[in-house]
């Protein structure tokens, strides 16, 4: 008999969609894929030949739960020259990836039947590791004339006694939306008085386009304390498959993330954390330069988009995504439970192009595309995109 807190868990969409697109691939067809939230870049030179060293130097061995010394120390050196935070070391825990961080920190801060509010649309896993966490995802419907993101009035609407924490994704995943210092401070304060967490992922917070990148917890001493930002390597460096995620928060959190996390996992992969180290330390060219291909190519998109009749979409200031709305088609799909997931479907079984269905993330009436991939492909899946909008017209 498996676990309960299994049965209330929704199985991944995108892997679902991975799973098709194989199957499609196993036949022959080429398919479009702008489906993925993952880098087209690989890992930097530098970084590279650092984990390969720390091999052949047989760096293997056990280490500090926390993460290693010397990379604590150089993500410290990044958060203050780059977000203007003060951290020390022992206020750095690093994981095996964002994922593991934002585990770490709910299992760190609430208890069970503890209310976690998500703003919708959400990254995909935010109500999921809320309730294998045995909490309550509490579910905010946020503006489009916003740009989905989430205000102090919507917080006091849905904040009750049970509510510990609530998930600021900034820029975020799927809509590329990215806040502004003022929306951030009304939310802090908010939060601060009344005693709830902000668990800042900002995992995207590299490609941000408009240069006005500002961390949650920069804001002032009440932010600081009662935010616990997360971020990693994997998109900025393309690091997804190496797993390195950090939290940066007050020392009793971080020494409870800690205590968590060495009787979980120990630590991350110190090949993995070498890497990360020289990422940090050695790789900002390496970093513009992708950050400037995927504003080159958000230009692009942006451009295809508006010349599309009968589409409309958030305009991304961040990350590599872009937010369709297809609400507006729906007399012109059958379905029976998701407009979003029959739209996906037919689109990818007649034109051969795979993106994400809004469902997903919480909203039923879009769609994610992903350019993360080389201009020519996004380009080529927009055009078949548009010709599958003219069809069901």
């Amino acid at each position: 008999m498996l676990s309960n807190r299994l049965s209330d868990i929704t199985p991944s969409y995108t892997i679902s969609i991975s799973s098709k697109i194989n199957d499609l691939k196993s036949l022959g067809i080429n398919i479009i894929d702008l489906s993925i939230g993952e880098p087209d870049f690989n890992v930097p030179r530098k970084a590279k030949l650092s984990g390969i060293n720390s091999l052949n130097e047989n760096l293997t061995k056990y280490d500090l739960v926390p993460g290693l010394k010397h990379l604590r120390e150089e993500i410290c050196k990044k958060l203050k020259l780059e977000n203007d935070l003060d951290y020390s070391i022992d206020e750095i825990v690093v994981s095996s990836g964002a994922k593991h961080s934002i585990t770490n920190t709910i299992l760190a801060l609430t208890n069970p039947e503890d209310e976690i509010l998500i703003p919708t649309p959400y990254w995909v896993s935010y109500p999921q590791i809320t309730k294998l966490l045995n909490c309550r995802p509490i579910f905010i419907e946020t503006k489009k004339v916003n740009n989905f993101k989430i205000t102090s009035d919507d917080i006091l609407k849905n904040m009750t006694s049970k509510t510990k924490l609530i998930i600021i994704n900034n820029p975020s995943n799927p809509t590329g939306s990215v806040y502004t210092k003022k929306e951030l401070s009304e939310i802090v304060e908010i939060c601060y008085n009344n005693n709830i967490y902000i668990l800042a992922d900002e995992i995207y917070e590299k490609i941000c386009y408009n240069e006005n990148f500002v961390s949650v917890a920069s804001l002032n001493e009440n932010a600081k304390f009662i935010t616990i930002t997360i971020n990693g390597l994997s998109k900025s460096c393309a690091m997804t498959g190496l797993r390195i995620g950090y939290t940066a928060s007050n020392k009793t959190i971080a020494k409870a993330i800690t205590t968590i996390q060495g009787h979980l996992v120990s630590h991350p992969s110190l090949t993995s954390q070498y890497i990360a180290y020289e990422a940090l330390k050695s790789c900002s060219d390496d970093i513009d330069n992708m950050v400037s291909i995927y504003k080159s190519r958000r230009d692009l998109i942006c451009k295809k988009l508006n010349s599309i009749n009968n589409i409309d979409y958030i305009y991304p200031d961040g990350a590599f995504y872009t937010f369709i709305y297809i609400g507006n088609l729906k007399r012109n799909i059958k379905y029976d439970t998701s407009l979003s997931i029959a739209f996906c479907n037919k689109l990818l079984d007649d034109y051969h192009v795979a993106v994400v269905p809004g469902i997903a993330f919480g909203m039923d009436e879009y769609i994610r595309i992903s350019f993360a991939c080389n201009e020519s492909i996004f380009l080529e899946g927009l055009s078949r995109i548009e010709n599958f909008i003219n069809e069901i017209n």
